[in-house]
């Protein structure tokens, strides 16, 4: 059986401890100190699940694909990448004396 790596849009569940990757994969036991590491005002996971999803522009038509066909796995292992360094970060930054 093939693996389908590819992902048209990702969705975090409401408790968001889940990741609906795509209808075959879903990630689950995403801890809650991940979104502590927040890009603005987003966490950096929340940030890639919004910006790593198919999409055209309605202007041009151009389609915007972030699935890599030399690299199928690229965006699973960016999440799992961005959930340990949000995790690595929030250890670091709560290990610090306080101010």
């Amino acid at each position: 059986m093939q693996v389908n790596w590819d992902v048209e849009k990702m969705k975090l569940s409401k408790d968001k401890t889940q990741l609906k990757y795509n209808d075959f994969l879903t990630l689950d036991g995403i801890p809650a100190e991940v979104y502590g590491y927040k890009l603005g005002t987003r966490s950096a996971l929340e940030w890639v699940v919004d910006q790593y999803r198919v999409k055209t522009d309605k202007r041009s038509g151009i389609v915007n694909d972030p699935n890599r066909a030399d690299e199928p796995r690229y965006i699973v292992d960016l999440i799992a990448r961005v959930i340990t360094v949000s995790l690595r970060t929030m250890e670091i930054v709560e290990s610090l004396p306080k101010l």
